[in-house]
């Protein structure tokens, strides 16, 4: 890794995969952000002399429902902390027979079904970043963090697949049959409550971001098996916690072995390109497409 980069690993995790037992060295720091607090402290320390953070999604003590988490102040906090990338983790209901519950997979597409979520961290408040940005999605997910994560499964022994669409939901509430099956006819692979705006939010703070998703549960689309309940999800969750934790105990380092110089600068390249920046002067509008021409005109009046 170029030494001017320093590189430190964002950890979210999410139900029964956010002990912070994985840290070397802990240490709890609160912290505010201009779209308020975050789900719950972070978590500083090294996972093999890598410098990391954990945060815990739903909140340690998991008070937190999909909904009301705070995804803006999520990604902001971890960014100004210094993290480069970030790697989550989080349960999903199975919408393919193959995708077995204990298997992982290491999604790289998303489809959006909630409602109620800020989706931009550019959102227009006082405290927030100037401009409009419309930032490309069509590769969510860091490619090249996929790739150390699924190399590291495959290392490991996990049953892992390479690849995934995950449906996101609203929630609190499960899905409907009818719903289960009209989504598996869309393409999803599998669905869950967090992933949307979480990759949305970190591609627009310009981090690496990739997920560990765990299947529970075949959702409830598949006859005669027993439909998604939360005691069955957390009991999966329990028994198979150990292959994601592996996976991050083993990957985080082996990321800091390679370079991301032209991979991190690419991201934040997109992030600049993507975003409108508005330059009032001399009775007009006047709209920049990208931070460096923004900085490029004289200052606004």
């Amino acid at each position: 890794m170029s030494a001017s980069m320093q590189m430190k690993i964002g950890i979210i995790g999410g139900s029964g995969l956010d002990d912070p037992d994985i840290l070397e060295g802990r240490t709890e720091k609160y912290v505010d952000t201009p779209y308020g607090k975050p789900s719950d402290a972070l978590i500083m320390g090294k996972i093999k002399n890598v410098e990391c953070v954990l945060l815990a999604r739903h909140g340690r003590q998991h008070t937190i429902m999909p909904t009301d988490v705070n995804y803006q102040a999520n990604i902001w906090a971890l960014r100004e902390e210094g993290c480069t990338h970030l790697l989550v983790t989080t349960a999903c209901g199975s919408l393919r027979e193959q995708i077995q519950p204990g298997d992982i997979v290491i999604i790289d597409q998303f489809i959006d079904r909630t409602t109620k979520r800020a989706q931009t961290l550019y959102d227009g408040r006082p405290t927030s970043p100037p401009g409009v940005s419309h930032i490309p999605m069509a590769e969510p997910f860091c490619t090249r963090t996929r790739e150390v994560l699924l190399e590291v499964a495959r290392g490991l022994g996990v049953k892992c697949h390479p690849q995934g669409t995950v449906l996101t939901i609203e929630g609190p509430r499960f899905s409907s049959r009818a719903e289960s099956l009209m989504f598996r006819q869309w393409g999803a692979d599998v669905i869950n409550m967090t992933s949307v705006p979480e990759v949305v939010l970190a591609k627009e703070a310009g981090l690496c971001y990739a997920s560990i998703a765990m299947a529970t549960d075949y959702d409830c689309w598949k006859e005669h098996e027993e439909a998604v309940c939360v005691d069955n999800v957390l009991k999966t969750m329990k028994e198979n916690a150990n292959k994601a934790s592996s996976i991050l105990l083993t990957a985080i380092p082996l990321i800091c072995t390679q370079d991301w110089t032209h991979t991190i600068k690419a991201l934040k390249s997109t992030q600049q390109r993507a975003t409108i920046w508005v330059c009032r002067r001399a009775g007009a509008v006047q709209c920049l497409s990208t931070r460096s021409n923004a900085q490029q005109q004289p200052n606004p009046q």
